[in-house]
């Protein structure tokens, strides 16, 4: 009896031998976990298309404006125009000068699409998602603040109405900063003289093209 079970347990290990060889063995210890990806490998994207992708230049003036801040915040230039034609967009939607848009993007994150400060505010207008869920509700949710587009949308909104809460674009700014009670209005100074830049940048693009024109 010794002997036949002893036969029996033999086949039994020679069987299981055969079947680890044939399937492969896995190994007892777990795979390690996939790393996650860190923020700077992340693609945000501008109008289903990822921003840093080549953008086909549409608008000269829209070039020259782009061409300023590249140099001004040392971005990618193809980055830089499609905020810029998402700044037109959102001034034209809820009536802002575009400029106006660009200057507060410039003076909050730099054009840093995923800007994030202590405070929580983050994106490229620096909005505090979790204060204006209901504004995101229609972009998907507050998950959507790092999408440009989203950002710059939501960013516009709020300014808007924070200029017709504070009666004139100066206070509004401040009003947009969290200081409203700063007497010396230092944020909205920085913005505006940013603003004015940009106006500049756009007035010697149209005499430019002017002086093209009848050349």
């Amino acid at each position: 009896m010794f002997r036949l079970l002893h036969n029996s347990f033999a086949l039994v290990g020679v069987a299981a031998l055969l079947a680890l060889l044939v399937l492969g063995v896995r190994s007892p210890f777990p795979d390690p976990a996939p790393e996650k990806a860190t923020t700077a490998a992340v693609i945000i994207r501008y109008e289903g298309i990822p921003l840093f992708d080549p953008a086909v230049p549409k608008n000269p003036k829209h070039r020259a404006i782009a061409n300023y801040l590249s140099r001004r915040y040392n971005v990618a230039l193809n980055a830089t125009e499609r905020l810029v034609r998402g700044a037109y967009d959102a001034g034209q939607q809820f009536g802002i000068d575009p400029l106006l848009i660009l200057a507060v993007m410039g003076v909050e994150s730099g054009f840093n699409p995923i800007a994030e400060s202590g405070m929580g505010a983050k994106g490229l207008m620096q909005v505090i998602p979790k204060y204006h869920r209901e504004k995101f509700r229609e972009h998907g949710g507050a998950a959507s603040v790092l999408d440009p587009m989203t950002n710059i949308l939501v960013g516009a909104r709020i300014l808007k109405e924070y200029m017709r809460r504070a009666g004139s674009v100066e206070a509004g700014l401040q009003l947009y900063s969290g200081g409203l009670l700063d007497g010396t209005g230092q944020y909205a100074r920085k913005v505006m003289a940013e603003f004015g830049r940009l106006r500049r940048t756009v007035q010697l693009h149209e005499a430019t093209a002017r002086k093209d024109s009848t050349a």
